[in-house]
């Protein structure tokens, strides 16, 4: 079965077949870094990591590109509202820049908890003010803008297909619009490419420009650092379901003004909200929960990336701890299945671990298990149907304990649940004495980074190394395995 995707453009079901055979090019919606990540926001990376390994597990060279928002934008997507980056730092008593720089390291301490693997290209919107100015150059050469009290906009009766993706009816928007939230635009849904007169005092966030000396708009952003990366057409874009009205429809217009082609993007992808009881989590409310607060909780990172595969993308979910709760359960009774496996099994998983899977697998009954994880996968994405397949595996007393460990490892690969890791760590070593042993250098090592003495520890990971042991930090314990 071939990948199909549910392409917002045009809401129905796709297959999937590249610009390039063998190559796709995704651009994924990165964190605006004024804040930490809130557990919504980190649905949407678990959903583009998912994403990449399965165009992986389908043979593709991935071209993954994220951007990170470091240039302070307003706190609503349509121009309005405060300065995101500039009041953060405001409360914090510290800058623009080291309040970009400190929530970009807890933004990735996030996603590796979470076991994301990082996208090939990172790229931050401060080092790439060249390539906003460049673009929004052409677009103005192409006539789709205009200046007003110093600032340039968008015109977007200029752009025959505006709101094609979020199927706007611009009429209605305008009956509708609030009067007096930007008395210089044409059109309530005009946007600003380029700010030279801003209402905050003192911008910290200024660069020179052939409009003046002032800042990009938000939506810029990622059609420059896309089109840098990836091209003027590339094959998938993805973010959350909010972008759809105002950002992505902005950066569509945008891009293709610029470039004057379309599709700008051929496939995109959209994962709905993550709820609380009282709504929409949203950071610029304050009322939002982080990974942290759920590590804190005694949750792991993985309980709550196992939660997030138990639902559909495209369904919007309601968090509960009860609910997460479950999760946790859930994902401890699969280790206990894992665990049953390796017993049946000792160090000949071990010896397995890494070579292609044998014959009586693939013609075996385990097989059809991963066969129907795959069609899961390939089928939009759907997780919730490849857990399934992957307790099927498990709890299948036909299936060999091989073939269970092997198979689950297998679906794992895209699920991200680390179960090989954890399945390597159960594996009982030659003796006691020597297990004891190592168990007393993980002691002696988490002991040496509390002292600060990370020398020391260094040493003594690479002296496990030496002896074929690997140490693997985790939020709450430091696990081993075999190299």
């Amino acid at each position: 079965m071939a990948l199909t995707l549910f392409n917002t453009l045009g809401r129905t079901l796709q297959p999937f077949e590249p610009l390039k055979p063998g190559k796709v090019g995704f651009y994924g919606c990165g964190p605006t870094v004024y804040n930490y990540a809130h557990i919504g926001n980190l649905r949407a990376y678990v959903l583009h990591d998912i994403l990449v390994r399965t165009l992986h597990r389908a043979g593709f060279e991935v071209t993954h590109v994220m951007n990170i928002t470091d240039v302070g934008h307003l706190s609503g997507d349509n121009d309005e509202g405060d300065d995101k980056m500039l009041k953060s730092a405001e409360a914090r008593g510290k800058t623009v820049w080291e309040v970009a720089d400190m929530y970009t390291q807890r933004f990735f301490q996030d996603t590796e908890r979470l076991n994301i693997q990082k996208p090939r290209v990172i790229c931050k919107a401060t080092e790439h003010i060249a390539d906003m100015i460049a673009l929004i150059k052409r677009i103005e050469e192409r006539g789709f803008t205009y200046l007003a009290a110093g600032n340039l906009y968008f015109d977007i009766t200029k752009f025959s297909s505006y709101g094609e993706l979020g199927r706007l009816r611009l009429e209605d928007q305008k009956a509708g619009a609030r009067i007096g939230v930007d008395k210089n635009k044409r059109n309530p849904q005009d946007f600003v490419l380029w700010f030279t007169k801003s209402k905050f005092e003192n911008q910290a966030m200024v660069w020179d420009s052939p409009w003046g000396r002032g800042y990009p708009g938000w939506h810029i952003e990622c059609s420059a650092m896309s089109i840098k990366y990836l091209g003027e057409t590339f094959d998938i874009h993805a973010g959350g379901i909010d972008h759809v009205p105002i950002h992505h429809t902005n950066e569509i217009a945008q891009s293709e003004a610029a470039t004057g082609k379309h599709p700008w993007v051929r496939y995109w992808v959209h994962n709905e909200f993550l709820v609380l009881d009282k709504g929409k989590m949203s950071k610029s409310t304050g009322g939002f929960l982080t990974l942290q607060t759920l590590m804190d909780a005694g949750y792991d990172p993985l309980d709550y990336r196992y939660f997030l595969l138990g639902a559909h993308y495209r369904s919007q979910v309601q968090f509960s701890y009860e609910a997460l709760t479950g999760a946790r359960n859930a994902r401890k009774s699969l280790m206990d299945r894992i665990r049953e496996r390796v017993k049946a099994l000792g160090r000949g998983f071990l010896e397995l671990r890494n070579k292609p899977l044998p014959r009586s697998f693939t013609e075996g009954k385990a097989g059809t298990y991963l066969a129907a994880f795959n069609a899961a996968l390939d089928d939009d994405l759907a997780t919730p149907r490849g857990l399934a397949e992957l307790w099927g595996i498990l709890r299948d007393p036909a299936v060999s304990a091989q073939d269970a460990l092997l198979g689950a490892c297998a679906m794992d690969e895209i699920l991200g649940l680390n179960l090989a890791e954890g399945a390597e760590t159960l594996v009982p070593v030659e003796s006691p004495a020597l297990r004891d042993s190592i168990e007393a250098l993980i002691t002696e090592r988490a002991a040496a980074k509390k002292a600060r003495d990370f020398a020391r520890a260094d040493h003594i990971r690479q002296t496990l190394k030496e002896q074929g042991i690997i140490l693997e930090d985790r939020p709450t314990e430091t696990v081993w395995r075999r190299g």
